[in-house]
């Protein structure tokens, strides 16, 4: 059955056909763009291309838990889940990879993001003011390939400002997080001022990490295959995943690349807590703060799967490993209930058999 049909209180049952029904198609798409990547002209964009799938290929595996939102089309989703992260992660190389540090460029680079969930959007000429661009239509086939997907929902149009709204913020993020070391910071502040209010639950830099996730429009798209959507739902969904349940997501992201960053002189969000204690006192502010919006939305069990499994699948990479975090993730894993432990293990073996 090509619906996604599991009831989303049975975790088990979700967590088993997502490796065994979504995993295979998520691999079968990335297969299919890496062939298109290869036949990019330029060298380097090819190289970019191809490296982004095969290093972040979890992206699109942990992103494809949407496909089992109830009663949505299992494959489209997939498809255009792969299509939108794979775009993403490769912009991110090209911003971070090729030795290119020019705001107009990455600008132009990231309306592909914005672009891709308008179904109207005729694709801008994305390379204008990046020194490389034959890619043989690659980056547009992905945009494309996005809006045919968005084209066959029956509530787009509900979801669409919010999701829009969603990839601008992101690809700020990204236009500002990859200048030079000496105007990075300054940008990205001058940037961020605007949306925090002095009574804010949060700082500059988590709100930074929370512009960072793909989570909340994946959502969005998910619930867009609903007729007749309540634009309050759309409205709740965005308030639980921004700032929270995204702001964990990138949280984690970076609290495992704590050590990598510092060696690279990469922006670390994490690396700005002060100590130890508080970078698990934040994160397990995330944490209960997105399980608490979890429950006030349709299908909460099936949210909280999304964001213990965030928990597990981060803390079991091998990074985390590393003896300067150890005691934190412990910390998380212990105070976090059995259920993250038991999707912990499962991620484990996972990892072991090369499934993720």
């Amino acid at each position: 059955m090509n619906t996604s049909d599991v009831r989303p209180s049975n975790s088990a049952k979700l967590i088993y056909l997502y490796v065994t029904k979504v995993f295979p198609i998520v691999k079968q798409e990335l297969n299919e763009w890496k062939q298109k990547a290869r036949e990019a002209p330029d060298a380097r964009l090819s190289q970019q291309a191809v490296d982004s799938i095969r290093l972040k290929a979890f992206h699109c595996q942990g992103g494809s838990i949407y496909a089992l939102y109830p009663g949505i089309n299992r494959a489209e989703t997939i498809r255009f889940i792969v299509a939108y992260q794979t775009m993403s992660d490769y912009l991110d190389n090209l911003v971070d990879s090729l030795e290119v540090q020019d705001e107009k460029a990455f600008s132009q680079l990231h309306l592909a993001m914005q672009e891709a969930l308008d179904p109207e959007a005729v694709p801008s000429d994305y390379y204008l003011y990046y020194p490389y661009r034959e890619d043989g239509g690659y980056l547009e086939q992905l945009v494309k390939a996005c809006q045919e997907s968005i084209r066959k929902l029956p509530s787009y149009k509900t979801v669409q400002e919010e999701a829009i709204k969603l990839a601008e913020l992101y690809s700020y993020l990204q236009t500002y997080k990859h200048l030079a070391m000496d105007k990075r910071e300054a940008k990205m502040l001058e940037w961020i001022d605007p949306h925090i209010s002095k009574d804010s639950q949060i700082t500059a830099w988590e709100f930074a990490a929370a512009t960072g996730s793909t989570l909340g429009i994946f959502c969005l798209y998910a619930v867009a295959h609903h007729h007749k959507l309540p634009i309050r739902q759309v409205k709740m969904i965005t308030s639980a995943y921004f700032p929270w349940i995204c702001g964990l997501h990138i949280l984690l992201d970076y609290f495992i690349d704590l050590r990598e960053d510092h060696e690279t002189n990469q922006l670390n969000f994490v690396a700005y807590y002060e100590h130890a204690d508080m970078i698990y006192e934040r994160m397990h502010l995330f944490l209960e703060n997105s399980l608490k919006q979890a429950q006030l939305l349709e299908y909460p069990k099936f949210h909280e799967v999304v964001i213990k499994g965030l928990l597990a699948m981060y803390l079991s990479d091998e990074k985390s490993m590393d003896v300067d975090i150890q005691s934190i993730v412990k910390k998380l894993l212990d105070r976090s209930g059995v259920g993250v432990k038991l999707l912990y293990r499962l991620c484990r073996q996972l990892r072991k058999s090369k499934v993720i």
